[in-house]
């Protein structure tokens, strides 16, 4: 296979792992609630991530708070409210809705990180901030009806998403992204784990109900291809091209989880689809990188 190839080849499965949570997630509910979940999800992904942060204890040093807050906002808060959410919405919606995280990751860096915007960008969260409220439902919103709260949890938690990556760029800039990450779960799933195994009964759920090993299955896919695996890929793609190639996954997503929810009997319309290509494209232009001028 080419270097190209190998590239494209790459982007498409971690498109396919990170889209295909949603369904996941939708599967583990079946088993477990929304906490047990949650829990589940991290504390394996932390079991699986220990070699690697056993290995670079020493990052910690100086990093505590910066690490802390990463896992905290960026792994934990969201996990929750993911599981949470998934109970009232589709896992397509959630899906969707996941990509507005390259929208908070401007906004937040603009309000509370002195990133600069540029036009494109102030036009790419306006046109962004239109798709969202149209594939939620403006009347879901102002009414607070069951769908619209919960699929403002959806975006509180890629608001989260969104401030964790500014922390990275603010304060972890020279620590390698694999290291964070098996850091940041190292900080914070442990608490997560003691509640899994001494505040709830997932452990004799599992010893006593056979089928909810089916359950423990889809968490730990969850666990490990969209925490572990996709981290490492990911990772490697940056470093083997460029950011920007990289952060195309973006628009991949909300396909995967589109064809999923479908496939799972969830209905989409051509409506939502309109408002999907909106979000997508005020993506863009958040994304969108000046040319340098070439002088004469």
């Amino acid at each position: 296979m080419s270097r190209p190839s190998f590239h494209f080849f790459t982007l498409s499965l971690l498109a396919l792992i990170w889209g295909s949570s949603f369904i996941l997630m939708k599967r583990g509910l079946e088993y477990f609630d929304p906490s047990e979940l949650a829990a589940l999800r991290m504390t394996i992904a932390m079991t699986v991530l220990l070699p690697i942060a056993f290995r670079n204890l020493p990052t910690i040093r100086g990093r505590l708070v910066p690490l802390f807050l990463t896992g905290l906002i960026g792994n934990v808060i969201p996990a929750f409210l993911f599981a949470k959410a998934q109970t009232e919405i589709p896992s397509s919606l959630g899906g969707m809705l996941n990509s507005l995280t390259s929208l908070f990751t401007l906004v937040v860096g603009v309000l509370l990180f002195r990133m600069r915007a540029t036009g494109a960008q102030v036009a790419g969260v306006i046109v962004a901030l239109v798709g969202t409220l149209g594939l939620i439902g403006f009347s879901q919103l102002t009414q607070l009806s069951t769908y619209g709260r919960y699929s403002l949890l959806v975006v509180v938690a890629t608001l989260c998403y969104g401030t964790a990556i500014n922390l990275i760029k603010t304060h972890l800039q020279e620590v390698p992204p694999h290291h964070i990450t098996a850091l940041a779960y190292l900080l914070t799933a442990p608490f997560l784990a003691a509640y899994l195994f001494l505040g709830t009964d997932v452990v004799q759920q599992v010893a006593s109900q056979p089928q909810a090993w089916t359950g423990v299955f889809y968490v730990f896919l969850l666990g490990v291809l969209s925490t572990s695996l996709a981290v490492i890929l990911f990772n490697k793609l940056v470093q083997s091209t460029t950011p920007v190639f990289a952060s195309s996954v973006t628009y991949l997503i909300p396909v995967v989880a589109l064809g999923w929810g479908v496939a799972d009997g969830e209905s989409l319309d051509v409506t939502q689809l309109g408002f999907l290509i909106l979000i997508l494209g005020g993506i863009f232009l958040i994304n969108l990188r000046k040319k340098p001028r070439v002088r004469a």
